[in-house]
């Protein structure tokens, strides 16, 4: 895939992060190839930290900061020598836009976790955010608002092998027992779980086995994995987030479902682009339908992660979770 090839095909996926289309544009036309992904990327995000230090007002620089982490981010999804560098900037970046924006906000960590926590104290619902196999808590911000301006608190976190512990730890199949240590460290008695991409599975497994989740959506979540299927990105994504293709293709093993579901008690909501269509990738349709309290929703020309879709699903899902675990719309 040349450059031109990469940035169209992440096209949906960067604006639906938050990246201006226009400047989008403007850095991913001076690609020569996908090697240059990375250091251009790189690059947008410091001119970010530039005018953060020059803005004239805190709030304009909290916002700069957080434009940064949202580049720094998108520098790691094509792999150069820079990707580790690129997380731990998109970490410290919105590190310190929360610092500036929400001094209330908390970071938390644990084995295999750490994020942000952010909303009131006296939230009536908490929600973990679960970000999925190349993706991080930078990436989900338009997310994690939606959520907030309903009244939640909201916890978005990189878990073993995400955003900036990808450098230092793998994947983990049981991805309910990090659940259980993020439920554990916040001090809640219930949670939501939302899961995008991969990690709409870690959080439809947690919901299952996990009793303390309340509520749960997935979006674009597979419902199983087929290695000998997968594209070949695909795999070598997942071999980097495992330690090894032999890793990997064991993990890919327990990507499964089809038991699990049934055993989800919480109303779940499973969101799903009609344009979709990764081989070897199941999408969630069965998973809704297995699931004692399980909906569903396709939007017919949502993609992955559905990008180019915000307004169908966003509010739908924030809203679901927000009725289930408080009773009413906030």
């Amino acid at each position: 895939m040349n450059a031109t090839e990469f940035a169209a095909a992440q096209w949906t996926r960067a604006t639906g992060a938050g990246v201006d289309p226009h400047e989008y544009q403007r850095v991913t036309a001076g690609l020569t190839s996908v090697t240059d992904w990375g250091p251009s990327f790189l690059r947008t995000g410091h001119s970010y930290l530039q005018r953060a230090e020059h803005a004239r007002s805190p709030l304009s620089g909290g916002e700069y900061l957080l434009m940064a982490a949202r580049w720094f981010h998108l520098a790691t999804l094509a792999p150069y020598a820079e990707t580790p560098r690129a997380a731990v900037e998109a970490d410290h970046a919105l590190s310190r836009a929360l610092t500036v924006l929400e001094p209330a906000a908390r970071r938390v960590s644990g084995e295999g976790f750490t994020g942000w926590l952010r909303g009131p104290a006296d939230a009536p619902g908490t929600v973990v955010v679960i970000p999925g196999l190349d993706s991080a808590k930078e990436e989900f911000l338009d997310l994690v608002s939606a959520l907030l301006a309903r009244g939640l608190a909201v916890f978005a976190m990189d878990g073993p092998g995400q955003g900036v512990l990808a450098a230092t730890t793998s994947f983990v199949p049981d991805y309910e027992r990090v659940v259980g240590r993020v439920i554990d460290a916040l001090g809640v008695a219930r949670i939501g779980l939302v899961g995008l991409s991969l990690g709409g599975y870690f959080a439809a497994r947690a919901a299952a086995l996990e009793p303390r989740v309340a509520a749960v959506a997935t979006v674009s979540g597979p419902f199983r994995l087929d290695w000998e299927e997968l594209p070949q990105p695909v795999r070598d994504i997942m071999a980097q987030r495992t330690g090894g293709a032999d890793a990997a293709r064991e993990f890919v093993r327990h990507v499964d479902l089809a038991a699990l579901a049934p055993r989800i008690a919480a109303p779940l909501l499973v969101v799903d682009g009609g344009q979709d269509v990764i081989p070897g990738v199941t999408n969630g349709e069965p998973l809704a339908r297995l699931a004692p309290r399980g909906s569903y929703l396709c939007v017919p020309h949502g993609d992955h992660l559905l990008g180019n879709a915000r307004h169908d699903w966003l509010p739908h899902l924030s809203d679901h979770l927000t009725r289930t675990l408080t009773g009413a719309l906030v």
